[in-house]
């Protein structure tokens, strides 16, 4: 899956909180010509990171957020037949290649690693991309820029960067943000009231701590908008949390049990229970 996105001129840039120097970097890598790597747990604002630097260079984002079927062809293009002709449809990468523009390949880990290949020329000194298919060579303009993503809690045996795709990356490592900045993006993404976006950062961690243990993941910046959001239209606290933290971290009922009593010492028991 795919998706093209460029903000209009009359629209703000996106809200993002910045968790050190990595907008400078990032500007710096496109004015030359680098690729970039971005690794940080589920939900930390990778995507929402990329984004906002497509948004603040102007650039269209190319997004595709690979998966185990992710083939070359859905990347480069292939041959469609309509009309009674074949027409050469390209893909994302090629067409971010054409046009310029960011391809953004979210969880690259994911695809199938004869894939990954095809972005190879494209990290070096060549920038090139070959379209076997068409017997073209593209050369990326100078405001085409390549940037993956993954997530290292998830890597094993089997799905694993190589070292030698690795070291084709300038890199950058994403966490969760400290609390405070946390909390300034519950205030930006919702209506919610701060002392209680303070209590959910505060919960948050403390499922955080729990990764390895308990948990496989700990609660994302993402499950926090979430969560604030259903509490900022009027929804019981106790059952926003467990909708919008603790049942997308865990289908074990036992578990689901153990974070729910934490919710509740967090926030008391539901009125609508």
């Amino acid at each position: 899956m795919s998706t093209v996105s460029q903000l209009s001129q009359t629209e703000e840039l996106p809200f993002y909180e910045p968790q050190g120097d990595e907008v400078e970097l990032f500007m710096h890598a496109y004015e030359h010509k680098l690729p970039v790597l971005i690794k940080g747990p589920t939900g930390c604002g990778k995507t929402r990171f990329i984004s906002y630097m497509a948004d603040k260079l102007g650039l269209p984002l190319y997004t595709v957020a690979c998966h185990d079927d992710l083939s070359a062809s859905d990347l480069v293009g292939r041959h469609l037949i309509g009309d009674g002709a074949t027409v050469w449809s390209d893909g994302p990468l090629t067409r971010a290649v054409r046009e310029g523009g960011i391809c953004y390949l979210d969880e690259v880990v994911e695809a199938r690693k004869d894939t990954t290949v095809v972005i190879h020329p494209l990290t070096d000194d060549r920038r090139i991309l070959p379209i076997d298919r068409t017997g073209e060579t593209l050369h990326a303009p100078d405001n085409f820029m390549l940037v993956v993503s993954y997530n290292p809690g998830y890597q094993n045996l089997l799905k694993g960067m190589k070292p030698s795709t690795r070291q084709r990356f300038l890199s950058m490592s994403f966490d969760y943000l400290l609390p405070e900045a946390e909390v300034e993006v519950l205030l930006n993404e919702t209506s919610i009231e701060k002392a209680m976006a303070e209590r959910l950062v505060v919960l948050a961690n403390t499922l955080r701590e729990l990764k390895d243990q308990d948990l496989e993941e700990g609660a994302s910046t993402r499950l926090l908008v979430y969560t604030a959001t259903l509490i900022s239209t009027g929804f019981d606290p106790v059952k926003a949390c467990r909708a919008g933290m603790i049942e997308p971290l865990s289908d074990d009922p036992d578990t689901v049990i153990g974070l729910m009593e934490l919710v509740q010492a967090a926030f008391g028991s539901s009125e609508q229970e």
